[in-house]
């Protein structure tokens, strides 16, 4: 079948017509989602920023135990750097101090989204090209460091401001959903967290923290003596991002009870395609999603990275064809999951990609976006904006997929529009966090409806069904 047009689509499938998958489940409004407890670490970070040595951050002691520093400077200012708190809530105070209450928090009976990805924290900051020839970095481009690789930039670095996040593609996308489902038309709030790992160090905590602080839980515990992942992001005046990766513990995951336990209570599971760089991983994935779909979640996959779907073409192939019910790519790694070259449009792998997967979202920059379902591309026009920062694009518009589901949108092309939007905002702005105000704004704005007021959303069977 062809192709929905470009200039003028034919009204938008409903997914109401789809065959139910499942049926979201709300917990009671008296449910709490209180934050995790925070390992003790005694390190504290002021309310702007904090302040301490990069020799010190690179060093294994920095990473492998707790620092009873503070924010004011050490000994050795000459080699302190400045990070900013890259965060826009509106208490930006930070401590990572024991917990006077030592009970569990109280946990919301399900998940609405669980996002299951590498947990590491961004550090980036403002450098021209003499900076990347002088330490032999290919502008624009991402590569994997080793600890010494690490230390030996952080080093360069020492006296530059740069920013700190709880970084990663996979939680602009968790970030921006919990700020959009904090402000709820109908039904409750919704619920959501992420899996990873981290590490015992404060670099763990300030992760847990910030997240949480973003209404977003990070449920796994701490590896004891583990070291948290890191991405170094440097970008030049000309806008080009160079990037760093130490993966620390974000290259493990562990499958244990408790996996398994919020994985059943779980309604939307998302992987992120960088875990697919890591072949011990990819096998804990084939079992988280298996668990996933036997306790009736659907399983969406984002693409990540082109040359890490070259690299591990048959593992993602055999998550997507088995499991996966929702895949998020943009048009060029649609097209390396499709095998096709540069000059195929995104339409073509978008209707490819929808014969094997039953909702294919595929962002192509400012021409648009298309949903793929059962062969069918429909177009989703740009939404306007003026351009500030494409970095996020797609991680927003998968946050707005992934609300136009939870919320039980009435069609394709109104749950795409939202999508764009969200994309929109977040590229007319610094920074690859959707902010709170926006959020609300979005929220308040989308129209949508529903099928009863249980907020049961028909979504599909073991792939989606005819239209």
């Amino acid at each position: 079948m062809a192709a929905f047009s470009l200039v003028s689509p034919p009204p938008p499938p409903l997914i109401s017509n789809f065959r139910p998958l499942f049926s979201l489940h709300y917990p009671s409004s008296n449910s709490s989602s209180s934050s995790l407890l925070i390992p003790s670490i005694s390190t504290t970070f002021n309310h702007a920023n904090f302040t301490f040595s990069s020799r010190f951050l690179m060093s294994n002691s920095f990473l492998s135990r707790s620092s009873s520093s503070s924010t004011n400077s050490s000994d050795d200012d000459v080699y302190s750097s400045t990070i900013d708190d890259d965060d826009d809530d509106e208490d930006v105070g930070l401590v990572l101090d024991k917990f006077d209450d030592p009970s569990p928090p109280d946990l919301p009976d399900r998940w609405d989204v669980l996002g299951l990805g590498q947990a590491m924290v961004d550090f980036s900051g403002i450098v021209d090209d003499d900076f990347l020839m002088r330490l032999g970095l290919e502008k624009g481009t991402r590569k994997v460091v080793n600890h010494e690789e690490r230390g030996r930039v952080l080093q360069a670095m020492d006296g530059c401001s740069y920013k700190a996040a709880a970084g990663g593609s996979l939680s602009n996308t968790l970030v921006a959903l919990a700020r959009l489902g904090v402000h709820p038309m109908e039904g409750p709030a919704l619920n959501v967290a992420m899996a990873g790992s981290i590490g015992s160090d404060p670099l763990g905590g300030f992760y847990r923290t910030k997240l949480r602080r973003a209404n977003v839980n990070f449920l796994s515990p701490p590896v004891k003596d583990g070291t948290t992942g890191t991405v170094i992001v440097l970008t030049t005046s000309d806008a080009q991002r160079t990037m760093l990766a130490y993966q620390g513990t974000s290259s493990c995951i562990n499958y244990d009870s408790s996996m398994e336990s919020i994985i059943s209570k779980t309604n939307i599971l998302v992987v992120e395609g960088y875990l697919f760089e890591f072949p011990d991983t990819i096998k804990t994935i084939k079992k988280i999603c298996q668990v996933a779909r036997e306790n009736g979640a659907l399983v969406a996959v984002t693409a990540s990275d082109v040359t890490c779907i070259e690299t591990h073409y048959d593992d993602f192939w055999e998550i997507m064809e088995n499991y996966a019910d929702i895949v998020f790519a943009n048009s060029d790694e649609a097209r390396a999951f499709c095998h096709f070259s540069s000059e195929e449009s995104p339409v073509s792998s978008t209707q490819y990609l929808s014969h094997f997967v039953p909702l294919v979202s595929v962002t192509d920059g400012p021409r648009g976006s298309y949903i793929g379902v059962k062969g069918e591309a429909l177009y989703i026009p740009p939404s306007p904006c003026v351009p500030v920062d494409t970095c996020g694009a797609g991680d927003a518009y998968a946050s707005g997929i992934l609300y136009g589901l939870l919320r039980g949108a009435s069609d394709l092309k109104g749950m795409g529009t939202l999508a764009a939007r969200v994309a929109a905002v977040v590229v007319g702005q610094q920074g690859t966090r959707l902010r709170v105000q926006d959020a609300a704004r979005l929220a308040e704005s989308f129209e949508f409806k529903v099928e009863n007021s249980s907020l049961q959303a028909d979504i599909g069977s073991d792939q989606i069904s005819s239209l």
